[in-house]
């Protein structure tokens, strides 16, 4: 069984399985269709990614426009900061973000709707995510925003973050907007 928990973003949730602890360590079931398909979540994907990242690390805001991709984001090692941003034109929470801690305990994962930006700061050394996308990554869609634009306003959780070259120099959330550079609200 899946339970969804809501987000202040419509769409964005927190997908809650059963895990089964004992002894040995635990299990649970990372996905299966008939229970995402009962929630109402996707049950089709394209491509799984796996990341590893040093604490402190700040990896995003990243989307897609001509290729929406949604995302379903575990934690299986360490934990993260995760964020959320709605970077959808014309959207009644455009520039809102929401952000969760994942961490490696089993059983929670975050699902993330496409037209939204995702990024995330590393808590831990060698935290590791391992996550779904429904649709393959193209190198001509990916965009971004920057992740420390001062109009979205995230409140990281590291004084001095590592970020990539390519992350610092992303612009910032109005520019991308005046360059037309965003998925659309659809409503």
């Amino acid at each position: 069984m899946v339970r969804t928990i809501p987000t202040a973003l419509d769409g964005v949730c927190l997908v809650e399985r059963r895990a089964f602890p004992d002894e040995r360590g635990f299990f649970t079931e990372l996905y299966r269709d008939v229970h995402f398909a009962e929630a109402g979540l996707p049950t089709h994907w394209a491509q799984d990614n796996r990341s590893r990242s040093h604490a402190g690390v700040v990896r995003g805001l990243h989307y897609t426009v001509r290729t929406p991709q949604a995302k379903l984001i575990n934690c299986v090692r360490g934990a993260v900061y995760d964020v959320v941003v709605d970077v959808r034109a014309g959207s009644p929470t455009f520039g809102q973000w929401v952000g969760v801690e994942l961490d490696d305990s089993p059983g929670r994962s975050l699902f993330i709707p496409a037209g939204f930006a995702h990024g995330f700061c590393a808590l831990r050394d060698d935290t590791e995510l391992v996550y779904k996308c429904t649709a393959s990554y193209e190198p001509t869609d990916d965009f971004g925003v920057l992740w420390s634009d001062p109009a979205i306003g995230i409140t990281w959780p590291v004084a001095s973050p590592i970020v990539s070259a390519k992350d610092q120099q992303q612009p910032t959330l109005a520019h991308a907007l005046q360059a037309h550079r965003l998925p659309t609200y659809a409503g």
